[in-house]
């Protein structure tokens, strides 16, 4: 059997561009794509911490260095610029292989420049608080 896992993740980016009549996609500074390991013409999954939306669409390079996050097409409905985005990645891994699979974890700052890259969340999720549930009765 396979999973669909989290391979790529872009956290808080935010959108520099939103060009309604382009042929659609997401452009992504180079060095945000190279980092989070996701290749363009890719799907990616884009997710608004502003307003909620959340739509699916495809990669594309934006120069590496411009802090380009363009959403293009009809996506460009979806936000406007300021907003901050998660852009996101997933691959099917085999239940063989799950343990080797961590992904890439990207945080920019609010220019869109790398402040850090990492596999694993950071310290306490929201829930860490709540007694663990048994699910041999549950």
């Amino acid at each position: 059997m396979f999973r669909t896992l989290l391979k790529s993740k872009i956290h808080r980016a935010t959108v520099t561009h939103c060009e309604l009549h382009y042929e659609g996609s997401c452009g992504i500074d180079a060095d945000l794509l190279a980092a989070s390991n996701i290749r363009p013409n890719e799907q990616v999954h884009i997710w608004n911490v502003n307003n909620g939306e959340r739509f699916i669409t495809y990669a594309i390079h934006a120069p590496a260095g411009s802090g380009i996050i363009s959403l293009n097409g009809s996506a460009a409905r979806r936000a406007s610029v300021g907003d901050l985005v998660i852009i996101a990645a997933f691959g099917m891994v085999h239940e063989d292989k799950l343990d080797e699979c961590l992904p890439r974890l990207v945080f920019p700052d609010a220019q869109n420049k790398i402040v850090e890259v990492r596999s694993e969340p950071a310290g306490p999720q929201a829930g860490d608080h709540l007694a663990p549930v048994d699910l041999q009765r549950a």
